[in-house]
């Protein structure tokens, strides 16, 4: 496991330890840990199972981030952009009150985006070396 480590970038470290704090937090400190009510409110418009879904949510949620954390593909990291823009787009439908609010969707989103953009590139320089 070190190994993997030592073998990246700065840029490409920090980028993946970041994305996998963002991941795992949002994770369990919303969804599991302390359930939300804006979490709740906007997984209700999922349907009745909504206190279901975001339980299971947010186990996906912590282990998406282990797996921005260990994966030796440059994959996830556009699964990542893509899943961004699909929840601020999910919450500009459903809740676009929050776009306004401190530490709202937009400034999450975009910082989430340019580390998933950094480690993307990192990754892609590593490899190219590598060959």
């Amino acid at each position: 496991m070190m190994n993997l480590f030592a073998s990246q970038s700065p840029a490409l470290l920090a980028s993946r330890i970041a994305l996998a704090f963002v991941w795992i937090y949002q994770g369990a400190v919303p969804k599991l840990v302390c359930q939300s009510p804006v979490e709740l409110g906007l997984l209700s418009h999922l349907g009745p199972l909504y206190g279901f879904m975001c339980s299971v949510m947010g186990y996906g949620e912590m282990a998406f981030g282990l797996l921005m954390l260990l994966t030796p593909w440059r994959w996830p990291f556009l699964l990542n952009i893509a899943a961004m823009l699909s929840l601020f787009g999910f919450v500009a439908l459903h809740e676009p009150h929050l776009l306004v609010e401190a530490f709202n969707p937009v400034t999450l989103n975009v910082t989430v985006i340019a580390l998933s953009i950094i480690g993307w590139l990192e990754m892609g320089k590593a490899s190219s070396s590598n060959q």
